[in-house]
């Protein structure tokens, strides 16, 4: 029996999952910029601080440093803070926090400390919003040991990573790109926690590997459905989780496809785009029939004018543009 369906919104499925962690669990309280009063700067706490009081949302100081080491201090203290940082730029400013303390403290306290810690931060460019609120960094992030990078794409894993996230005794980073807020679709009435472990095949193709993850997932999937109109199935691979790769599920899908293109929001060089080539070099340079391509950011500061933002980060056309000269050597 199917479950029943409701209407909502990427904002509205990861306030739900905030507000049943709540309920859940009496230890979790969300902390941050702006998540009490004003709702959260991209209204995904509004309401929670009437409903829970500000003992458990938590309005912060200006400072990503000082917010970011107190989630860890609470963690080590036996609690499970959520931790809202503005956008992933100003995560910068806590990179001591995050990769000194919240990411190593396991391994220096010889296993004795767990940081049960859960980040939240908007990524991705699209809103005018200009150099310092529009990148993408969680690459740089899947670079560290020690902590888990995960980035919802759809309204289900927006309403279920949190939850399995929490119950993680390390550190996990969530990045919710800043386009898919406003997006709109039904989710069932009863969702709840999903697997954080392994990519998603989301569209199932014959003779490209489309591997994505985040704001782009749905740019590839109109992108698949183009090149669908003209006899190519391209897989959709959603990555869902950069820290641990899924690994085999993209040498899967690669082995029934045997080519692939990797669209990735984050500059070209030393991205997880790259990572992944080199991982498909490693463990399936046998099954290409074709050298993997990628489309990505282009190498600037996000500029602020549309057209440039537009030019600056992967589109639908230009995604159809490299898987057709992958397959067919021609756009």
């Amino acid at each position: 029996m199917n479950a029943e369906k409701v209407k909502t919104t990427y904002r509205e499925a990861m306030r739900a999952a905030i507000r049943d962690a709540l309920l859940r669990d009496e230890r979790v309280f969300l902390m941050g910029e702006d998540v009490g009063r004003y709702g959260g700067c991209f209204a995904v706490s509004k309401g929670l601080l009437d409903e829970f009081g500000p003992e458990r949302i938590r309005d912060t100081p200006l400072s990503e440093s000082a917010f970011v080491g107190a989630g860890i201090g609470a963690a080590m203290g036996g609690v499970r803070p959520i931790v809202e940082i503005m956008t992933v730029n100003f995560s910068l400013l806590a990179l001591d926090q995050i990769v000194n303390n919240a990411a190593t403290i396991l391994h220096m306290s010889g296993g004795q400390f767990n940081i049960p810690l859960v980040i939240r931060m908007t990524t991705g460019a699209g809103r005018q919003l200009a150099a310092q609120h529009s990148h993408s960094l969680e690459g740089w992030y899947a670079h560290i040991p020690g902590i888990k990078v995960l980035t919802p794409a759809t309204l289900e894993d927006a309403r279920g990573m949190l939850w399995t996230a929490l119950e993680d005794p390390d550190p996990v980073l969530i990045f919710e790109n800043g386009l898919l807020y406003n997006m709109e679709g039904e989710l069932a009435a009863d969702a709840g926690p999903v697997d954080i472990s392994k990519a998603l095949i989301r569209r199932p193709g014959q003779h490209i590997s489309l591997i994505t993850y985040g704001g782009t997932l749905f740019k590839t999937l109109a992108a698949a459905e183009e090149l669908a109109r003209s006899g190519i199935e391209a897989e959709v691979v959603d990555l869902r989780t950069l820290r641990p790769l899924d690994t085999a599920t993209v040498v899967g899908s690669l082995s029934r496809t045997h080519r692939a293109v990797i669209i990735d929001e984050g500059w070209r060089s030393g991205s997880i785009s790259a990572e992944i080539m080199a991982r498909i070099m490693e463990n399936a340079f046998y099954e290409l029939d074709a050298p993997v391509a990628r489309v990505c950011s282009v190498e600037v500061p996000m500029p602020y004018p549309k057209h440039l933002e537009d030019a600056a980060i992967p589109q639908v056309p230009g995604i159809v543009a490299a898987a057709r000269r992958v397959v067919t050597g021609h756009e």
